[in-house]
């Protein structure tokens, strides 16, 4: 059996490591799932997903000069649609010129909009948007700060 990259065959895990699975493949050969390709979600231990002896469906993402196949789990199964991440217009609206009716937002906000199902690159994106809004502030205050302690050295 000739094996070519983007095929997805059935395989059976033939042992456990640390950084992942041995799947024995049709034709007597082998091939390694990497923890990185076992699931969409966090993978702390393999053993958490998988078991020696266990029949898994694997696409075959890479073969080496070596020979060496490397497989996925993830990428061989359909992965459920992630839900549309919530847009800033989804947000109540803030009025920026009046103190007393002002709504305040917590800047942890984009945790609580986040589903489990949120892609990494969503979590990502969000984080980003939120580390330079922080980023902002804190340079927005230092600069404040160190203008006052300009003027006040003067006298």
């Amino acid at each position: 059996m000739d094996l070519v990259v983007g095929t997805i065959l059935d395989g059976k895990v033939s042992g456990i490591m640390k950084f992942g699975a041995f799947v024995s493949l049709p034709g007597g050969k082998s091939g390694l799932v990497h923890i990185s390709e076992i699931a969409y979600s966090y993978v702390n231990e393999v053993k958490d997903f998988l078991t020696e002896g266990q029949d898994v469906k694997v696409k075959i993402i890479g073969i080496d000069e070596t020979g060496r196949i490397n497989l996925s789990i993830k990428k061989a199964v359909e992965r459920a649609p992630v839900p549309a991440s919530p847009k800033a217009t989804d947000r109540p609206p803030v009025n920026r010129h009046s103190s007393s009716a002002r709504t305040i937002l917590p800047r942890d906000n984009y945790r609580n909009q986040q589903t489990a199902d949120s892609s990494f690159e969503d979590k990502l994106k969000q984080f980003m948007v939120d580390s330079d809004s922080r980023m902002s502030g804190i340079k927005l205050y230092s600069d404040k700060k160190s203008s006052s302690s300009r003027r006040n050295k003067g006298k």
